[in-house]
């Protein structure tokens, strides 16, 4: 590997559908960037998905609004990547089994609608057209929206990357961050870098990469596992679909894709197992009972509300993108783009953008 460039313009730290967002978006506005990787590409949160782009965000529109804007720019990413995401619709079914989650839905739906969420609330026998696994008889009503796609999440890491390479970003990979210090001087095994800016998008890392900064960013690491089980019968399209308890369910090939966190820290992982098991034939009958498979595990970045984290510290050249709480791939474009926008701002040129205290309550007072 090459030795790195003695400075850069900006310094994006984390490889993922967050960094390589933003390091594609500066270079692209003409700004001198380098990205450092620990791993491969992608290799981080980014593998830890569903796979499902979608607009709607139950009770957040301001994640719904971030949502909407990068769908439009998935939409349009193979004609300006030459990378083709596999976009392919399948809606989101969001299901409700009390009468307050339903005052809820219709509390924020204008909301939702004015943050450009189409959605809409379904009876219970509406539900089960869409997703007929469903159980009529356990929910009151639910919420529909048609903006929801599956995808390939490593093919919008490799879209980004190569626009970013061909707009001139240099990317590194096997660079793990060693230290950086407070001037901007970026220090790892294969030397170091002094940076105009440094941008953390390290994912379940950038806690720990703040620290070496002397920043305090209130990221925590989840780990997360995706299980499979078989289907009872061919099927059409599933939905993704979210029930109060959390547990998420969509097709996958021949079988489906089932989705609730991992074991608390007191619960063995047969007793999780079997906890995920009752809450799918609850809420999914013609599944009870079936195996439940490992498909992969990983790590997610989260912050204590479930809103990412996005600004920059005040006084020094430190910016963050993270605690995207397993929210990152549908808000990536959007992410990249306010970063962008901030290191225009402090290079001295007028934005409009969103600002920050709207992206999470307090972000001015990170140290």
């Amino acid at each position: 590997m090459s030795s790195l460039p003695e400075r850069t313009d900006v310094l994006v730290i984390g490889g993922g559908v967050i960094g390589t967002s933003i390091a594609c978006q500066l270079a692209e506005a003409g700004v001198d960037t380098v990205l450092l990787e620990r791993g491969a590409l992608g290799s981080g949160s980014s593998g830890t998905t569903a796979g499902v782009l979608r607009a709607y965000f139950p009770g957040n529109s301001l994640i719904s609004g971030l949502a909407v804007q990068s769908l439009a720019v998935y939409q349009d990413f193979a004609a300006r990547t030459g990378i083709d995401l596999g976009l392919s619709r399948i809606g989101f079914l969001v299901l409700f089994t009390e009468e307050h989650q339903v005052a809820e839905f219709w509390r924020t739906q204008a909301q939702q609608r004015a943050a450009g969420v189409q959605v809409e609330l379904v009876t219970p026998a509406e539900a089960t057209r869409f997703n007929p696994l469903v159980d009529e008889r356990a929910i009151v009503a639910a919420a529909w929206s048609p903006q929801a796609y599956t995808c390939d999440p490593a093919a919008i890491v490799r879209g980004y990357a190569a626009a970013a390479r061909a707009a001139g970003a240099i990317l590194r990979t096997e660079t793990p961050v060693t230290g950086i210090d407070p001037d901007g001087q970026v220090h790892t095994a294969a030397g170091s870098i002094r940076a105009g800016a440094v941008v953390c998008a390290a994912g379940p890392w950038a806690g720990t990469v703040a620290a070496t900064a002397g920043v305090q960013l209130p990221v925590t690491t989840y780990p997360v596992d995706m299980l499979l089980t078989d289907s009872p019968a061919a099927l059409p399209v599933l939905p993704m679909t979210l029930d109060p308890s959390g547990l998420r369910i969509r097709g996958w090939g021949e079988r489906i894709l089932v989705g609730m966190g991992r074991p608390a820290p007191d619960e063995s992982r047969a007793a999780w197992l079997q906890r995920v098991s009752r809450q799918l034939g609850a809420t999914y009958p013609a599944l009870a009972g079936g195996r439940l498979d490992l498909g992969w595990s990983g790590d997610l970045d989260v912050s204590p509300d479930g809103m990412a984290f996005l600004g920059r510290v005040p006084d020094r050249p430190f910016l963050y993108a993270a605690g995207f709480s397993g929210q990152g791939l549908c808000q990536a474009p959007a992410a990249g783009a306010i970063i962008r926008d901030l290191v225009l701002d402090k290079e001295g040129n007028r934005h409009d953008r969103l600002g920050v205290q709207r992206i999470h309550p307090g972000i001015g007072s990170l140290r």
